[in-house]
């Protein structure tokens, strides 16, 4: 209904249908009124003809029933505009028909015209309100110069009255279709202005709502936990994000202070006071966090000021990440740069340390040659198997180091890991105290594409030092299995649990072996447990320090990863994670 009747048909025919119901109830609401005024006259003893009193009611039977019957063809007109017509002509005859039972040009219900022709403006505008003040213009003309005329029979209760000049009925109609040409085109012109107003405001109301929406899904789908407090902490909004990192659903923590949510992140919104007062942006900080799910986290945390259309603050903004990841490659890089600085070290000593090594202990043991054995208390041949000894230990050590520091790349091939376990257990079988016991187990189909060597050293070394953490016996287990899949939860709860290396994020497309050692001996002191791959860093009194990062060293450089778990008194496990596929070596 853009532009007055003729542009009302040609909308939607929904909303022409619309505006026909409305158009039915404003007959219905007509008819109710004529009907009230009938039984008013009757009620105040004006004389009515019987004629005249049983028109009255007859006409608003009609003008129900015409309200039902429209209702009932409403939703099959074919043509809504002669339907719309149709209509309002009914309308008009409603009331001519009133007003000639009723008086004539002396009755209560001449009125009505005005009405008709304002519901036709507000209901179909400019068009709407012509067609309804023209029809009854024509319709109270043919009502005064028919009864004048004695083309029309007098039944009302006027009808001794003497009949009125024509020059006066003219004057009397003119004014009427004046008033109602008035009233039209004054009520089209409002009606017009509020239909502007109405489309600008569903515009508006339209723009709004798809603010609002697209404001909802941007919170919503951004990859950072964001919340919103007032200014006195409490939370006012938490979008997914947010619940996923901390466990905590936003029905919880709507209405919550801030510092019950986060509490290590108190300080970066408490800062806000004072001297940086004015700083719209607070400080990005990393915190420690542990969510509802009792997970160990690392959270990057920024604030800003929440302010309103004054700029005048309301609160605060709070934008927090799951850094947890991030910590754990920091802290393998930072690793791989001490290797890196061991490594540039390794020519060095193996040209300085080791020629000069051999030549020592190649001199030692000739001068042991000439020394007789059989005299008792040789201090001399004491000494000289000592430096011997401490020189072989210092080789071996030298070895060692060279071999962590410039590892061979692995000649990856299909290794059974049955028959490996079972060639590792033989050799630990010899290395063993009595009151240690291994316990093996493994599919035995289960292959991994791996350095056959250099996973038994990794094995060995493992092994060995579960071994040596269980000074008064006990049982070193070794099991490997076959992992379908890793996702993305459980990557990255292998980042928060300690695992190194260099498995991908991806790897749950791919299956995977694990191999795990455990054991019960006396486990890592917390207070080491981020040493443990250090090269050079021991616990044991003759250890190298060099055992735990050959291990990582070889693992990553196989593409895996290595996972651990430890609690004082209680053991320690070992995962090491090797791909199952050739291709991914």
């Amino acid at each position: 209904m853009q532009r007055g009747l003729g542009s009302a048909i040609a909308g939607p025919r929904d909303r022409s249908e619309r505006r026909l119901v409305q158009l039915l109830f404003a007959r219905l609401s007509l008819t109710l009124l004529s009907f009230g005024i009938a039984i008013g006259l009757d009620g105040l003893g004006r004389e009515l003809p019987l004629v005249a009193r049983q028109g009255l009611y007859w006409t608003v039977a009609a003008a129900f029933a015409t309200t039902v019957v429209s209702a009932i063809l409403l939703g099959r007109a074919q043509r809504i505009h002669r339907f719309v017509a149709a209509q309002i002509a009914t309308d008009v005859a409603i009331v001519t028909s009133l007003v000639h039972y009723s008086g004539g040009r002396e009755s209560v219900f001449t009125f009505l015209y005005v009405v008709v022709t304002l519901y036709g403006a507000v209901l179909f505008e400019r068009r709407g309100a012509m067609l309804s003040a023209s029809l009854s213009a024509m319709a109270y003309g043919a009502l005064l110069f028919g009864a004048w005329a004695g083309w029309l029979p007098v039944v009302s209760a006027t009808a001794g009255v003497l009949p009125l000049p024509l020059p006066v009925l003219i004057a009397i109609w003119g004014v009427h279709v004046g008033a109602l040409y008035l009233v039209g085109v004054l009520a089209s012109l409002l009606s017009s202005e509020l239909q502007r107003t109405g489309r600008a405001l569903d515009q508006s109301t339209s723009d709004l709502r798809r603010l609002h929406d697209l404001h909802q899904r941007t919170v919503e789908s951004i990859m950072s936990g964001l919340l919103t407090m007032d200014a006195e902490g409490r939370v006012t909004s938490f979008n997914p994000e947010a619940e996923r990192i901390t466990g905590i659903s936003s029905e919880v923590a709507m209405g919550r202070h801030f510092a019950d949510l986060i509490p290590d992140a108190r300080d970066i919104v408490d800062c806000n006071t004072g001297a940086d007062a004015r700083r719209e942006v607070l400080p990005r900080t990393r915190i420690p966090y542990r969510n509802a799910a009792g997970e160990e986290l690392f959270l990057g945390v920024a604030a800003s000021v929440l302010r309103d259309s004054d700029s005048q603050p309301l609160g605060h903004v709070v934008i927090f990440q799951d850094v947890t990841g991030v910590v754990a490659m920091e802290r393998e890089l930072r690793a791989s740069e001490r290797m890196a600085a061991v490594g540039e070290m390794a020519a060095k000593i193996a040209h300085e340390i080791r020629n000069p090594l051999a030549s020592i202990s190649g001199s030692i043991q000739i001068l042991a040659a000439g020394i007789e054995r059989d005299e008792p208390e040789c201090e001399s041949g004491r000494l000289m198997d000592i430096v011997v000894r401490e020189t072989d230990r210092l080789n071996s050590l030298i070895t060692d180091f060279l071999q962590y520091s410039r590892p061979t790349p692995p000649n990856a091939k299909q290794v059974a890991v049955q028959a490996l376990l079972h060639e590792l257990t033989e050799l630990l079988d010899a290395a063993r105290p009595d009151d240690v016991r291994l316990d093996c187990s493994s599919p035995l189909d289960l292959a991994v594409y791996a350095d056959p060597d250099q996973l038994k050293q990794v094995l060995w070394n493992l092994c060995l030092n579960a071994v040596e953490s269980m000074p008064d016996g006990g049982v070193v287990r070794i099991s490997a299995r076959h992992v379908e899949s890793e996702p993305p939860q459980a990557i990255a709860a292998f980042r928060r649990n300690g695992g190194v290396g260099t498995l991908p994020e991806n790897c749950g497309d791919h299956p995977w072996v694990e191999i795990a050692i455990q054991d019960a001996g006396i486990g890592i002191p917390p207070d080491v447990q981020e040493r443990i791959f250090e090269p050079f860093f021991t616990t044991k009194r003759e250890g190298t320090g060099l055992g735990l990062a050959t291990v990582h060293r070889i693992v990553e450089s196989h593409g895996g990863g290595l996972l651990w778990s430890s609690e004082e008194g209680a053991g320690t496990t070992f995962r090491v994670l090797l791909p199952g596929k050739e291709e991914r070596i």
